[in-house]
């Protein structure tokens, strides 16, 4: 399926994920905190497949040809904890909320009728923003459909995964309200940022660094889906210095091989 105009992909997955969220805005706070509670659940366990799913592309035969066998993992680790160093000392999960707050002001009025206030609904707003922003954008759909769209090449996969987070983006407002239709925001920057580069670049972006990037991406899902299953808070926003880490670190290891 071939697109009118670079970007159209990424156009047609934010209206995806706009709906969704308003229709799960719509009729989540009818549901009891029983069957709220439930579905935020089954997310929490449906992010941690999506973990496993994106996590195995450490195993990516491009990403060990590229670093050598026994490195792709180095490189993830290596990518987390830097990036969550970084990430801790220029305190993002704590900007985060604090532009959540802000953000959160607008919407008041909103947040009041879904229930909850002060500190529990801003946590709130925020776990369905990052919590939504990272499952759309962390993975080889969004990678690789952008590229597509931006080389002109189609948006079959952008198509596919706009049905998908349409659906996700309704189950999350559905639990979380008004935080999960700011991840349309995320996802237009992100992905039209990526769609970007495939215009500029005119060639497909090297496999070993969008493994790497998958790869890392799919533990921070699993930090989200510990979350949502009130398992442990795991500061996931503090790592996403990470996703920028993960490309990088495997092109300069590569290079110096």
């Amino acid at each position: 399926m071939h697109s009118a105009f670079p970007g159209l992909g990424t156009v047609i997955n934010v209206v995806t994920v706009v709906v969704g969220s308003l229709l799960g805005m719509s009729v989540g706070h009818r549901f009891p905190e029983r069957v709220r509670s439930v579905v935020t659940d089954v997310l929490g366990l449906t992010t941690l497949l999506m973990a496993g799913l994106s996590a195995v592309s450490v195993t990516d035969p491009s990403l060990a040809r590229a670093v050598g066998s026994g490195v792709p993992v180095l490189i993830v680790l290596g990518s987390l904890l830097i990036g969550s160093l970084t990430g801790s000392a220029l305190r993002i999960e704590d900007r985060l909320q604090g532009l959540a707050g802000t953000i959160q002001g607008w919407v008041a009025r909103r947040s009041a009728a879904e229930g909850g206030t002060g500190r529990e609904a801003r946590e709130r707003f925020v776990e369905g923003w990052l919590t939504a922003s990272l499952v759309f954008c962390v993975g080889p759909l969004t990678i690789l459909g952008s590229l597509s769209d931006g080389l002109g090449h189609g948006i079959d996969q952008l198509a596919l995964k706009s049905v998908l987070d349409g659906f996700a983006a309704l189950a999350f407002a559905s639990s979380f309200g008004v935080g999960v239709l700011l991840s349309a925001l995320s996802v237009a920057v992100i992905q039209g940022a990526v769609t970007v580069v495939g215009v500029l670049l005119g060639s497909v972006f090297p496999a070993a660094e969008i493994a790497a990037l998958t790869a890392t991406g799919g533990l921070m899902l699993a930090g989200i889906g510990l979350r949502l299953l009130r398992i442990r808070e795991v500061p996931v926003g503090d790592m996403l210095p990470a996703l920028v880490l993960a490309p990088l670190v495997t092109a300069l290891v590569a290079a110096l091989r």
